[in-house]
């Protein structure tokens, strides 16, 4: 692999007092066309009991994908869904979302789980907003050599095979799955990036740790969970794990190219859009979450 930039993610807190890791880029767009994930991993309740109550968004989308634990979504378009370990849930919000995202009553265990945003085109940002999850659709899933790979969304080849999720809308033809390397396994994956088009390639170290060999004598750099590690789409991407494993978030996506203003939960291309966005808000023109 060769690699272009890492980014270490950073303790931060949203929502009630909610205690995550956050690696974001609302200014250089070095990941575009994401923009941020923020990951909760705690065994600790007070770490993220007071969830997320209700609040706004414009102009972005989210994708949630939770590995333990779970989130009860709701909004003010009547969605109403329990998002549990193995679920994956996209929220397009378009001109405009209020949501809140609670943890669930038996989450008693801890809670694991990532919410990564995604810019929208200038063309996209006030159109309708669009709600899906997996639900009892069937996210793919193969196994090959110690690497487990989960298609969360778009089209993946892996081992030979297509495998492609049912969430496969998602603004800059963004794609991401979910792997996970065994001790010392290795995962080669020809992206087919010939296009010359701009591209983001990005891997999400979750658990585990991976190792880049140096060319001489035995020496590799480790890289540990935590990191983003932003590659070269046109090269082929060849990932290799250390003794304990790897577990990590596989991000690919088309660069929108787009100026981006940015405040709390809006994402437009201009100040005056942001303005319009908050005064939206206030005048209650999002709608509001029914009991």
């Amino acid at each position: 692999m060769k690699l272009l930039s890492q980014h270490q993610a950073h303790k931060a807190m949203d929502g009630d007092g909610v205690n995550i890791r956050r690696v974001a880029d609302f200014n250089k767009l070095g990941f575009d066309p994401f923009l941020m994930i923020d990951e909760i991993k705690s065994d600790d309740k007070s770490d993220f009991i007071g969830g997320f109550p209700p609040h706004p968004h414009r102009g972005i989308e989210t994708f949630t994908y939770i590995l333990k634990g779970g989130f009860e979504h709701r909004d003010q378009l009547g969605n109403v869904k329990a998002i549990r370990a193995g679920d994956v849930q996209w929220m397009s919000t378009g001109s405009g979302v209020i949501h809140s995202e609670m943890p669930l009553a038996d989450t008693d265990a801890g809670l694991h789980g990532f919410q990564i945003w995604l810019n929208m085109p200038a063309k996209d940002k006030m159109r309708p907003a669009r709600y899906q999850d997996s639900g009892e659709l069937v996210l793919p899933e193969a196994v090959a050599s110690g690497v487990y790979f989960k298609a969360l969304a778009g089209r993946w080849q892996f081992a030979n095979q297509v495998l492609v999720s049912p969430l496969a809308q998602l603004a800059g033809r963004a794609r991401i799955a979910d792997v996970t390397l065994l001790e010392n396994a290795k995962l080669t994956l020809n992206l087919g990036e010939s296009s010359g088009e701009s591209q983001f390639l990005g891997v999400y170290i979750y658990s585990g740790s991976l190792k880049q060999h140096l060319g001489f004598d035995s020496q590799y750099e480790s890289y540990q969970a935590g990191q983003l590690l932003v590659l070269d789409s046109h090269e082929l991407l060849q990932l290799d794990a250390e003794e304990q494993g790897a577990g990590l978030l596989l991000l690919s996506g088309q660069a929108i190219n787009e100026s981006v203003v940015h405040m709390g939960p809006f994402v437009m291309n201009t100040q005056a859009e942001i303005r319009q966005a908050v005064e939206d808000y206030q005048m209650g023109r999002f709608g509001q979450i029914s009991d």
